[in-house]
């Protein structure tokens, strides 16, 4: 008889979908740390890194386009990526691509840490970009393997309160370092939280898990995406400022419509393209897409609010830009254990529609709003992202087969990925048309609340559409 290359029990492909193996469950717990600081510590690193920048320029005497490649080299790089690895992962086995992109994680936080120049210091971003979306692809894909079905929604929730006290944490903490130690701190402690997540796996967790076998990987494919999708990516954010801009997004664009047809045709494609038949997962992740490109820009644009259009000191605003997160920590595990009792989309799309109103409410901010309506606005668009996140995570996750689960989290990473890349590339446009050369600086307050209404209504149409997106997807089936 004929034995496959992969044994049995290292293949929860070979239970039902949505089942895991009795003899996992004690391994759980350390499965569920080691995950959620895979997915706490992108979060933390960027928004620690974004207090850090005026250190960082002075230090290594770096351009304002230098220090935007230092900010973007990561995102540009996990997004091109998170899917190529993500199949890898379920090939060559989860775990194994979890250390491995962990690991790496850490040695160029590392690195980064003693970088010379501000040139070292985007290429050791960019490596350390592409550790990071090792790590979190093959995360939700070891904790949906691992996780029987009732309870993926609970765990999701915890992996993606973890992000949301990234995000809480990293200007705090971020702000400290740098005061008391510079802004190289923030990449050594980055490292050093790193290791923990790598040695957790490799001493308490034998279990491996993969895909169904199959015979090959499409190497050119895989090449073909993460070129095309880096010039894509990169072409958006130099639009504005450099002429090549329009050729990058022309060549990546060609690139990825030559991805699309080569995998339609391809023996083992990086991503499968049947699994957008499935309405549930096409809907889902387009409304993952929306709802980042809605959202990542708020941060930012209210952040200019407060300071050079309100005057508050960089402290203060950090205070109030902390409500947002917050909540989306609290709630998430909350939201994802509600997702096991109540169709995700109902949860996820209640969750959209508060993100909406919250726009809405942005986009009529003047120079004398009360802060009260910006701290109430943040409460209602992270109460909104807590619902929304792990609900649809869950559906995304519930909607395939294990095999697939690797390729499903990557998806649903890119979707994270180009959505924040698409909600910064607007606010760039915005800003060339609007305010043209002119500096962010509270003499210029009219300028950027102009820029700051047309970007925020355009958010909140975005969003609303995503609203009846994320309604659409249809009910899942409960396995």
């Amino acid at each position: 008889m004929h034995s496959s290359p992969v044994s049995r029990e290292a293949l929860p492909s070979a239970l039902d979908p949505g089942t895991a193996a009795p003899d996992r469950s004690s391994g759980r717990p350390t499965i569920l740390v080691a995950t959620c600081l895979a997915s706490f510590l992108p979060p933390f690193m960027s928004s620690a890194l974004n207090l850090a920048t005026p250190a960082l320029s002075a230090d290594l005497h770096a351009s304002a386009v230098q220090v935007n490649w230092i900010v973007s080299a990561f995102l540009v790089a996990s997004a091109s990526c998170l899917l190529p690895f993500g199949r890898l992962g379920d090939l060559l086995g989860r775990k194994r691509l979890f250390i491995v992109g962990m690991a790496s994680y850490a040695a160029c936080s590392a690195a980064c840490g003693l970088a010379p120049s501000a040139a070292t210091l985007i290429a050791l971003r960019v490596a350390q970009g592409a550790g990071g979306a090792i790590g979190f692809a093959s995360s939700l894909a070891i904790l949906t393997s691992a996780y029987p079905q009732g309870q993926r929604g609970r765990v999701l929730g915890i992996n993606t309160a973890a992000v949301y006290t990234g995000l809480s944490l990293g200007p705090v903490i971020g702000g400290m370092l740098t005061q008391q130690l510079g802004w190289r701190s923030i990449f050594f402690v980055s490292a050093v939280l790193g290791v923990p997540a790598v040695l957790l796996m490799v001493i308490w967790v034998p279990e491996e898990w993969r895909g169904e076998h199959t015979d090959g990987y499409d190497a050119a494919g895989a090449l073909l995406w993460a070129a095309s999708l880096a010039a894509l990516l990169a072409g958006i954010s130099t639009l504005r400022a450099l002429d090549v801009g329009r050729w990058l997004v022309l060549t990546g664009a060609a690139g990825v419509a030559a991805f699309v047809v080569r995998e339609l045709r391809a023996t083992h494609p990086i991503l499968e393209l049947g699994l957008f038949r499935n309405v549930v997962f096409a809907l889902s992740n387009l409304a993952a897409l929306i709802n980042y490109s809605a959202t990542f820009a708020v941060t930012f644009l209210l952040s200019l609010h407060l300071q050079a259009v309100r005057g508050l000191a960089p402290q203060s605003a950090g205070a109030i830009l902390l409500i947002q997160p917050v909540l989306m920590a609290v709630l998430s595990p909350l939201a994802g254990r509600l997702s096991d009792r109540v169709e995700p989309r109902l949860v996820a799309s209640a969750g959209m529609a508060l993100t909406s109103l919250a726009l809405i409410l942005f986009a009529h901010l003047g120079s004398a709003s009360p802060l009260g309506a910006v701290a109430s606005g943040l409460a209602l668009i992270g109460v909104g992202f807590g619902l929304f996140s792990s609900p649809n995570t869950n559906a995304v996750m519930s909607a395939v087969q294990t095999r697939s689960y690797g390729v499903a989290a990557a998806t649903l990473g890119t979707m994270r990925q180009v959505g924040q890349a698409f909600s910064m590339s607007i606010v760039a446009l915005v800003f060339a048309q609007v305010m043209g050369s002119a500096r962010i600086a509270r003499a210029n307050a009219p300028l950027i609340l102009a820029s700051s209404h047309a970007i925020f209504t355009f958010l909140a149409a975005l969003c609303i559409a995503g609203v009846f997106a994320s309604l659409a997807r249809g009910r899942i089936q409960r396995r």
